[in-house]
């Protein structure tokens, strides 16, 4: 990486609070429902972007034994029932440019053969063959990016149990998957082992070197002992990192995965979801630590009703709500199936970040509290009017979708990078944006969550400022000017050139 932002280790200035979250339920034109027995207990991700080339994103959810669904956004906050490919055993939905042809792709991990489709234009897919071996395993994670030199993405697979091991499903803990490009597609798969039962992987940039490194959230109710989450590093030969270089390796009951730069100093914050509390990292200057309790991540008990017992996490994502420059996270709640220790009555959490930088629980009085199983979910600009709203896929019960009617809230911006040639939508990218004494960086990542994720412009929350600045380090390590935008607006920019465009 040529420089790391002088800019990102300025302090966030925190702004006031300007509203109080809203959101109200919208109707859909199908009752999608994540099924199954034991093997989905986990999964049920969704996948948000933009296929239709309206602006507007579509939602691809994945139906575990039913088949996954893709809703067409028709504008308004209304869907219709797109044509798809008859899929089901799906735990996972991610999208991406695999070819680079300008038109997403999507990745599915099942139960059984993993499968990429090829996008065809106007939300048609079919099924690609690029040399891939989908396998034959139970991976309900994946991630990819793009390699130095590389024209096609490193694809990586998080698998759970081996379904297949007579002694399981305890410490039977498969292997992951990794498959690194070979000409026009891919070859031999790379295994990483020793496997913890991966249910959330993300690669990025944790340690702004540069180069994206692969984070692993593992399920300890099935390793049992002698596991931990894990960084692989993409040398020649991969290799797990340690404490010797900044990687805490702490064990937990591991679902998801969020990332994001909360204090303004570059390094990306990692939300981690579990049984019991919540884990948010840090970076301590040395390595990455635990943040205190007083930070109010932790979200261990449900937050209404009467059950006591311990919550259990699943989809974890940072999304400015309110748009107030202070990025909020949603933690979608649900218990396994029956596990009696744990609460059956387990409300999504939804966790407004001040300007102390404390997270207080709104999910309640935002009208987004569900108590069904959930799985997966996104925050999202689904009808274009700068306020993330929300998708989430149940277990056992419909998905929802809430539309986000907030009142009051602050300023907005939308940026989304892109390369002329390989990695289109410029994975690996980090934007910046400054206004007012404050800046924020993210980075351009596919992965993480539970199950799913977006490909959408990174959305920026503004608070009061209305002429912000914004530049782009691009994958290769380039620094791009600083140019400046209008608030309340979506924006391209593209490498080489930095040439930005208002959309």
């Amino acid at each position: 990486m040529k420089a790391l932002s002088g800019a990102v280790a300025v302090a966030l200035v925190a702004g006031p609070a300007l509203a109080e979250p809203r959101f109200e339920p919208v109707a859909l034109p199908v009752e999608h429902i994540y099924t199954g027995g034991w093997e989905h207990f986990v999964g049920g991700g969704v996948a948000v972007f933009d296929c239709s080339g309206d602006g507007l994103p579509e939602i691809v959810a994945a139906g575990g034994a039913s088949p996954a669904v893709l809703l067409r956004n028709g504008g308004g906050m209304r869907f219709t029932v797109g044509g798809f490919p008859e899929i089901a055993e799906v735990s996972g939905v991610w999208p991406i440019d695999i070819d680079s042809d300008g038109v997403t792709d999507l990745v599915l991990g099942r139960v059984g053969p993993n499968i990429l489709l090829r996008g065809t234009g106007d939300c048609g897919f079919e099924k690609a063959d690029w040399g891939f071996d989908g396998g034959d395993r139970w991976s309900p994670a994946f991630s990819a990016t793009w390699e130095a030199g590389q024209s096609w993405p490193t694809l990586a697979f998080g698998n759970y149990v081996d379904r297949d091991n007579p002694d399981g499903p305890f410490e039977a803990c498969d292997v992951n998957h990794l498959h690194r490009p070979n000409g026009e597609g891919y070859g031999p798969v790379t295994v990483l082992e020793p496997g913890f039962c991966a249910l959330s992987i993300l690669f990025s940039d944790w340690a702004r070197r540069g180069q994206q490194d692969l984070r692993v959230s593992n399920d300890r109710h099935y390793y049992v002992s002698g596991g931990t989450e894990q960084m692989w590093r993409l040398d020649k030969e991969p290799r797990l990192l340690g404490e010797a270089e900044g990687f805490e390796p702490v064990s937990i009951w591991g679902m998801g995965i969020a990332s994001r730069d909360l204090t303004g100093d570059g390094r990306p914050e990692v939300m981690l979801t579990s049984m019991g509390d919540q884990v948010l990292m840090e970076w301590n200057g040395e390595g990455y630590v635990r943040a205190p309790w007083e930070r109010g991540a932790t979200a261990t008990r449900p937050h209404t009703r009467e059950d006591g017992r311990p919550s259990t996490g699943w989809h974890a994502e940072f999304g400015d709500v309110d748009n107030d420059g202070r990025a909020d996270l949603f933690i979608a709640k649900g218990n396994v199936d029956q596990m009696p220790g744990m609460a059956m009555d387990d409300p999504n959490n939804l966790l407004m970040q001040g300007a102390d930088g404390v997270f207080r629980e709104a999910a309640a009085e935002a009208g987004v509290a569900s108590g069904a199983r959930s799985r997966g979910a996104a925050l999202a600009n689904l009808d274009g009017d700068g306020r993330l709203d929300l998708v989430v896929v149940n277990r056992r019960d419909p998905m929802e979708v809430y539309r986000n009617v907030t009142e009051g809230t602050g300023n907005w911006l939308a940026v989304s990078p892109r390369q002329e040639g390989a990695n289109r939508d410029a994975v690996g990218a980090w934007v910046e944006v400054r206004a007012q004494g404050r800046t924020e960086a993210q980075e351009r990542t596919i992965g993480g969550g539970h199950g799913g994720a977006q490909l959408m412009p990174l959305h920026f929350g503004l608070g009061a400022a209305q002429a912000p600045e914004a530049r782009v380090i691009w994958p290769d390590g380039t620094v791009g000017p600083w140019v400046a935008i209008e608030a309340g607006r979506s924006y391209s920019v593209v490498y080489p050139g930095d040439r930005w465009r208002a959309d």
